[in-house]
């Protein structure tokens, strides 16, 4: 849980950043891998995590500029990255007029759960991330190249002149 607004507006631009990269590195043509049709494919994944900048705090009754559920589902890639990119400022933008206190308020989420605000914004930041770890085994699955975030991908090792791990 955040108990510092500061710690989460650092945190929440490093994952934006990462996710940013992720959804950036998938083209077009790639877009509609999943792990089987009944599962979500890459932009689904990537609507659903823009879907959710706005769903998830729109609980605790802050607005957050972004599109509708599933109103992006067609769109290209790029343009699902630019508005996670624009929900994720606005995101930041509205809890501008937020202090420190305002974290340990309490919300009713999804109608049955009590959050403290700074939970809710820890779920949100654990959220991207999860869905974030899932486009990158589905990138894995097309072929493609997954960016670097938390340190270096498989690749990277060449690149460095050193072996790779064995797993």
């Amino acid at each position: 849980m955040y108990r510092r607004l500061d710690d989460f507006r650092k945190h929440f631009q490093e994952e934006v950043a990462d996710t940013l990269k992720v959804m950036r590195a998938i083209p077009d043509s790639a877009s509609a891998q999943a792990v089987s049709p009944a599962h979500r494919n890459l932009r689904r994944l990537a609507c659903h995590l823009v879907e959710s900048l706005v769903s998830l705090p729109g609980e605790m009754g802050v607005k957050v500029d972004g599109p509708a559920m599933d109103s992006s589902a067609e769109r290209a890639m790029g343009k699902i990255a630019d508005q996670y990119e624009l929900a994720a400022a606005s995101l930041l933008g509205e809890l501008e007029a937020w202090t420190d206190a305002d974290l340990l308020k309490e919300d009713t989420m999804f109608g049955q759960l009590v959050w403290t605000r700074g939970y809710t914004l820890l779920a949100l930041s654990m959220h991207q991330a999860h869905h974030r770890g899932q486009m990158t085994v589905l990138m894995r699955q097309a072929g493609l190249r997954v960016p670097e975030f938390y340190g270096p991908v498989l690749e990277s090792f060449a690149a460095m002149g050193v072996p790779a791990p064995v797993v």
